[in-house]
């Protein structure tokens, strides 16, 4: 669950990381964060997007902001968008930490982008990094003469001045109003996951209704997880819009290795997990390979159909849709019970019901079915199929119960408070059953499919993923 610190006056002072192309801006926002956000590369320009992420510890919690190297060469496409988000960062943010490279020593580019940032009229931090150790100290004083009056020298890296930097943060901050109290509320985290240039950005962007994310034609634009917070009717969500997820065979590079590697991560960290198709290419393998991502890391899911606008116009509408959804179901049958939306993130269409699906989803899984409504249904499924044997032995059910998410199981199995997080969390909690057998061992993965097919005739939980543990129990034991 993301923790979003939001005030009811007014929002969180925002800070931005600037400096041109590799001089350490990611590995600064990942320290002061305290989490691995951002890609750490020595390749110039990895960070094309702007990735902002709370800081909630410390006096004086603030929004940070990592931007894209400006200046930087190459893909003139996307150097426009990365000036423009960069741009839009100066003017969104209270203070700005101007990243130079203590190594590389002082450049023509870092004397230019001097220059915007005075124009800028922002408190402006100059933030002298690679100071790996004391020898490294002198190297700081050729930065002099970019006449920034607070200067911190640090070692993003090794963690070194970093508390000098945070502390000259929090007193360049704005001051709040006296009657602030901030207070945290917690958001609901929404991966969007799928092959590279499906249009996983556009959606996002088509959701908040403004240029958060970078959208390109260029496959893998996209290379960090980006967490994304917005808030629709009183709901807060962060929105997490990963890096396209190529075939292993097709990364071309350590960076989109690492993105790989980012959006799986992010599919394990989101309470939701959105999964774009593009409908002009139809499903591939790997789509198939995204949604088993999905289902073997058990979140609920929904599927968007994306680019619903370059299609439309070539088939017969409603009818052409439904047969749209009957074959992305049938090629991705083992999350047939995920919902679908068919949409087009460049024109909007049917985009907003992403939150209805959400809310759905939310809905469906506070449903409990009674004891005594599951122990009939699961002995007559038993009845209407017995399970196959297993080394000549057959799997016998004694009893079965669906546990409350009222609380946390710990170790030894006892109950422990939920923190507000984890309710909230619990709200999206896939169901659980718990079947009291003669073994384990003797169930195999088709007859699990089979009983949760039967357990979705009395309570469908679209969206949800369901859980079936087997434990092992004497007949003659007792039930509480």
């Amino acid at each position: 669950m993301q923790p979003a610190l939001v005030n009811e006056a007014h929002t969180l002072p925002n800070v931005a990381i600037v400096g041109r192309p590799n001089v350490g801006k990611s590995a600064l926002f990942n320290r002061l964060v305290g989490r691995k956000i951002a890609i750490v590369h020595d390749q110039p320009g990895i960070t094309r997007d702007r990735l902002s992420a709370t800081r909630t510890r410390g006096e004086r919690p603030f929004t940070l902001w990592d931007t894209g190297g400006i200046f930087s060469a190459g893909e003139s496409e996307l150097t426009q968008q990365v000036r423009r988000a960069t741009e839009n960062a100066l003017r969104e943010s209270d203070l700005l930490l101007f990243v130079v490279d203590a190594k590389e020593g002082l450049s023509p580019v870092d004397v230019e982008l001097a220059r915007m940032l005075r124009k800028s009229q922002k408190p402006v931090v100059l933030v002298i990094n690679k100071i790996d150790s004391q020898k490294h100290d002198p190297l700081a004083a050729e930065f002099d003469s970019l006449g920034f009056e607070h200067a911190v020298s640090v070692s993003a890296e090794h963690g070194r001045g970093i508390s000098d930097l945070l502390s000259e943060i929090e007193r360049r901050l704005p001051s709040p109003p006296h009657d602030s109290r901030f207070t945290i509320h917690y958001s609901l985290a929404v991966a969007i996951v799928g092959r590279p240039n499906v249009g996983k950005s556009s959606l996002i962007n088509s959701i908040v209704r403004g240029e958060r994310a970078i959208v390109s034609e260029l496959p893998g634009t996209t290379r960090d997880a980006i967490d994304i917070v917005y808030e629709h009717d009183g709901l807060k969500f962060v929105f997490i819009d990963t890096a396209g997820i190529r075939r292993r065979g097709k990364v071309s590079s350590s960076a989109e290795v690492f993105s790989v590697m980012r959006a799986e991560r992010s599919t394990r960290r989101a309470d939701v997990c959105i999964l774009v198709i593009d409908l002009t290419m139809g499903v591939t393998a790997q789509d198939k390979r995204i949604a088993g991502l999905i289902q073997k890391a058990r979140k609920p899911a929904i599927i968007v159909l994306n680019k619903w606008d370059l299609i439309k116009p070539k088939r017969a509408g409603k009818q052409s849709a439904k047969e749209l959804l009957e074959k992305t179901r049938s090629r991705i049958f083992f999350l047939n019970y995920v919902p679908m939306l068919i949409t087009s993130a460049s024109t909007g269409e049917n985009v907003d019901r992403l939150f209805a699906l959400i809310q759905e989803i939310q809905s469906a899984a506070r449903k409990r079915i009674g004891t005594g409504i599951l122990n009939r249904l699961l002995h007559q499924a038993f009845e209407a199929n017995p399970p196959p044997l297993v080394k000549g032995r057959r799997l016998k059910l004694f009893y079965a119960t669906q546990p409350r998410n009222s609380g946390l199981q710990s170790a030894d199995g006892s109950l422990e408070r939920a923190s507000p997080s984890e309710k909230l969390r619990d709200d999206l909690a896939p169901p659980e059953f718990v079947l009291f057998v003669n073994d384990p061992r003797l169930t195999t993965e088709t007859y699990r499919r089979y009983l949760e097919a039967r357990i979705r005739e009395a309570e469908p939980y679209p969206g949800l993923p369901i859980i079936l543990t087997l434990r092992a129990r004497a007949r003659n034991v007792s039930r509480r």
